[in-house]
């Protein structure tokens, strides 16, 4: 307990430093030079560089932002044409794939039927075959034919319809 007297005093002998310290340090100098009127001048062209400044980046911000929705925009449009296109691919492949597959029928049933005519042996049943494999390759071939066609005209299309608003427009 007889610490605390002397405890108390050296506490008030700290914070009366730590005051005049703190009072020197806000309080101007009076051997400064500063004029304050070319200072206030200084600032005042800095804040109007720096307004200047954060309106060209709003600006620019704002380009970027559209040029980010038209990139996008463009992409999804991209997306959509590939996967247009490989519908019409995944078709065309489809078409082809029967069309070999009926002709390879066709040729097998033609050369049964050349077998049994070398033997002189006449066999309606493979002549009936032989027609229908025919009739089903030549419907393949129409299907194959088609799909070509659709391909074509979806590709066209967009293009005739761009040439048709330039010449309107």
């Amino acid at each position: 307990m007889s610490e605390l007297p002397e405890l108390e005093t050296r506490i008030m002998a700290a914070l009366e430093r730590i005051k005049a310290g703190v009072g020197a340090q806000t309080a101007p100098s009076p051997t400064s030079d500063v004029d304050t009127s070319a200072l206030e001048a200084q600032v005042g062209e800095l804040t109007a560089k720096l307004d200047e400044e954060q309106t060209a980046n709003a600006q620019l911000e704002e380009r970027v932002k559209l040029l980010k929705e038209r990139q996008d925009g463009k992409l999804a449009e991209l997306e959509s044409n590939v996967d247009a296109g490989r519908a019409r691919s995944s078709r065309m492949d489809r078409e082809l794939q029967r069309l070999r597959q009926v002709n390879a029928e066709l040729r097998d049933i033609n050369g049964q039927l050349r077998d049994a005519l070398s033997e002189g042996v006449s066999e309606p049943h493979l002549v009936n075959k032989a027609m229908l494999a025919e009739l089903e390759a030549l419907r393949a071939t129409r299907a194959a034919d088609a799909a070509e066609m659709d391909a074509i005209l979806e590709e066209l299309t967009p293009i005739i319809e761009r040439e048709a608003a330039d010449a309107t427009g």
